[in-house]
């Protein structure tokens, strides 16, 4: 029976490692890790990984007929059973340097660049839009990606175009806004609002985009119940703004200017995380979590 072992480790992020799997294949195994504001937490969330891959899985099923994407298998005698349920055997392709975002409401970052310039990305939003404030349409905002315990930071349509060139941007911000509003209008009709998200693209041998990484998790998006949303405040959610939101609040007794390590999270907290991320997955899939391989 294949092990883990087997496989050499090529890459290791905050989240997920990488194994290869010949030369056209490679291994996507994606822990119970969680990560908030650029640190990797010493408690682990219980079916983390389950979830995001689980949710992968079904999102890649509803954007097929969109774009191609990397996955070649979930349940496959290549992949070792001590991962199984949290690993995806995936296509070998040449990564884009890009982060793509879309946003459909404003928070977060975004929300910070408008309150200072009154645009996101160099895309110039109306005036007297206010935390959580719906979009008059989603919009295209591209992130550099950091290395490991760097920042993100937002860059223009234009500083992408120079780094991947005009048309392969292009395709880039289009596929982005349409899987974006496939994935909006399925959430919305169980009752779930998509904030933003973002997506990793990747060449393969022929040049074609390709859909990789994860796509609409709770890691890489931002879904709030639609039921009670009220544009002025933050929204409940069913991602790790709950761990963010215990971090930066008295009980943590964690500083975070002070660039340390965060404190390890409460058996609470970490149990009502994972609640999140399990409603999150069966909600907008309507499958169990029970089902999913373990």
């Amino acid at each position: 029976m294949t092990t883990l072992a087997e496989y050499p480790k090529i890459a290791a992020g905050k989240v997920r490692e990488l194994y290869a799997v010949g030369d056209e294949h490679l291994l996507l195994v994606t822990s119970d890790r969680i990560s908030a504001y650029d640190f990797v937490l010493d408690t682990p969330i219980p079916d983390k990984g389950r979830v995001l891959t689980a949710m992968s899985v079904f999102w890649f099923e509803q954007l097929a007929d969109l774009l191609p994407n990397h996955l070649v298998a979930y349940d496959d005698p290549r992949i070792p059973a001590e991962v199984r349920g949290r690993a995806l055997l995936v296509r070998r392709l040449e990564m884009l340097p890009v982060e793509a975002v879309a946003r459909g409401y404003l928070t977060g970052s975004g929300f910070s660049d408008y309150t200072a310039t009154g645009s996101v990305c160099g895309v110039e939003l109306p005036a007297g839009l206010v935390e959580s404030s719906r979009l008059p349409e989603p919009i295209f905002t591209p992130a550099s990606k950091a290395d490991l315990g760097e920042h993100d930071e937002n860059v223009t349509f234009e500083h992408v175009a120079e780094k991947i060139g005009k048309k392969r941007a292009e395709e880039v911000r289009d596929a982005t806004l349409a899987i974006y509003r496939r994935g909006a209008e399925l959430a919305a009709e169980r009752g779930i609002l998509l904030a933003d998200t973002k997506f990793e693209f990747g060449r393969d041998n022929d040049g074609n985009l390709v859909l990789a990484d994860e796509v609409l998790t709770p890691d890489s998006s931002r879904y709030w119940p639609s039921e009670g949303y009220q544009a002025g405040h933050s929204q409940p959610s069913f991602d790790k703004q709950y761990v963010r939101d215990w971090l930066t609040s008295p009980a943590s007794g964690w500083d975070r200017e002070s660039n340390t390590q965060p404190p390890p999270l409460p058996d609470e907290v970490a149990l009502a995380t994972r609640g999140r991320y399990v409603e999150a997955y069966e909600r907008i899939t309507g499958r169990s979590l029970a089902d999913w391989p373990a």
